[in-house]
């Protein structure tokens, strides 16, 4: 919730910019909604929704202000007039911007753990989804990461893996990486630096057919590699398995399972499944069908650490423990893209930041891959990017508060001269941020993300 310090003065700056008439002065202090729930959890309606900020917005296509909520409030913060509901905070943090005392606070910033507490004992519910993060504390995950600047894309690692949970994607297809296994799988011993030995070469074509980049061809009984153009330069993506664990908890048969940190698979148990709810979850894209007839899925990574040994001149692969204190960059736009896509529910927006209960974290970096800011920690080359998407204002349930209008980052929300709040759509984003704070439930949002090239 956002709170007064001792410096308010009782101007009343804040009292005049909320956008859903959730401050008031009481003995010259200015106090707000305290965001306990209590509206939510009591409206017979369930018109009452908390949104990504940790605050709660009315849909007003389902209120009939029966006024439950304004009776069940603790704090007598919620009022009806004229049909609306007014008095819930959706905690957008434009009080504590505006305040010219900077006496407005966001108190999940600076409360202590024993205060927390305290308000808890009295029955109320103040944000239990919300847990403060202890100073220095972290999440950590152990798993098999890439050195990208080591890294020459050579598909090593990738025709190694046991499992397939490695891929590597190259733009010069057809033209050798020098991965060397060609010399590893020829059996005459033929091969040497990417030079082949024509008076040893049998002609036997293995190393044609094991080339994980096609780059070897038979031209007149001759075997030739084909190396990349003077200027031409090997460049691409590798993407492998985080073994963040969410495949093993989506398998509802047990066919995957986490043990002492490391997946396993039991193929027997996956072939009475028919969902496959497994694939849809794994966050890089790497567990797949397999059309091996031992198995039925490929792609997770069983740290067996085989890429490790075969990247054995770059030295690129390595076991690391991968650790995050949940913060991000300056960057944030507050979107609320990582705290719709995060399978754990762990975060939680506010106004150019977020918060994240590391306690539900599992590092499976998906809020990293989708950030459009790019303000969010990761270790994968995967990046998904909204592709398109849709924003439209329903006048009819609009209240006008104009709070879109000052949180889009892009600007992309304005008002016109008879008062209607529009989206200009070559500028929006399709972000979500205005969707995700508006007080009313007025804006129709979707929007599709694609991988990035």
């Amino acid at each position: 919730m956002f709170i007064s310090t001792n410096k308010c003065e009782g101007l009343g700056e804040c009292i005049k910019e909320c956008p859903t008439g959730a401050i008031r002065l009481i003995d010259g202090k200015a106090f707000s909604c305290i965001t306990c729930g209590a509206c939510a959890d009591a409206c017979p309606n369930k018109a009452i929704k908390k949104n990504r900020y940790g605050g709660y917005v009315v849909d007003r296509a389902k209120c009939n202000a029966c006024g439950v909520c304004e009776m069940t409030c603790p704090v007598n913060s919620i009022k009806i007039e004229d049909n609306l509901v007014k008095g819930i905070c959706a905690r957008c943090g434009i009080c504590a911007d505006i305040c010219p005392l900077n006496a407005r606070i966001d108190a999940f910033d600076v409360i202590e753990e024993r205060q927390l507490q305290f308000l808890q004992s009295l029955n109320l519910t103040i944000q239990p989804e919300v847990r403060m993060q202890k100073e220095g504390e972290k999440v950590e995950r152990m798993g098999l990461v890439t050195d990208y600047d080591k890294c020459t894309l050579c598909k090593r690692c990738e025709y190694y893996c046991p499992t397939d949970a490695i891929m590597v994607d190259v733009d010069l297809e057809g033209k050798c990486t020098e991965c060397r296994i060609c010399e590893d799988v020829c059996p005459a011993g033929a091969i040497t630096d990417t030079t082949i030995d024509e008076d040893k070469c049998t002609l036997c074509l293995k190393c044609v057919k094991e080339c994980p980049n096609r780059a070897i061809t038979i031209e007149d009984f001759t075997v030739k590699i084909n190396k990349p153009e003077p200027g031409e330069e090997i460049t691409g993506k590798i993407v492998s398995c985080l073994n963040c664990g969410l495949c093993t908890e989506a398998c509802s048969h047990g066919a995957l399972k986490m043990v002492d940190g490391k997946i396993r698979y039991d193929p027997t148990f996956c072939e009475e499944c028919e969902e496959m709810e497994c694939l849809d979850v794994c966050p890089v894209g790497t567990l797949r069908l397999s059309d091996e007839p031992e198995r039925r899925i490929k792609g997770f990574c069983v740290s067996c650490g085989n890429c490790v040994q075969a990247c054995d001149v770059n030295e690129a692969r390595s076991f690391q423990n991968t650790t995050w204190e949940g913060d991000v960059t300056k960057d944030c736009i507050s979107c609320g893209v990582c705290a719709e896509i995060c399978p754990k529910e762990a975060i939680t927006l506010k106004k150019g930041s977020i918060n994240v209960d590391l306690s539900k974290c599992i590092l499976c970096e998906k809020c990293g891959i989708h950030c459009p800011a790019d303000a969010i920690p990761k270790t994968t080359m995967l990046k998904k990017s909204i592709k398109e998407g849709f924003t439209f204002v329903q006048d009819k349930l609009c209240m006008n508060c104009k709070l879109c209008t000052k949180i889009c980052p892009e600007e992309a929300i304005t008002e016109t001269e008879d008062g209607r709040i529009v989206v200009d759509d070559e500028k929006c984003i399709y972000c979500g941020a205005c969707s995700n704070a508006c007080p009313a439930r007025a804006i129709l949002f979707e929007r599709e993300f694609e991988v990035a090239p």
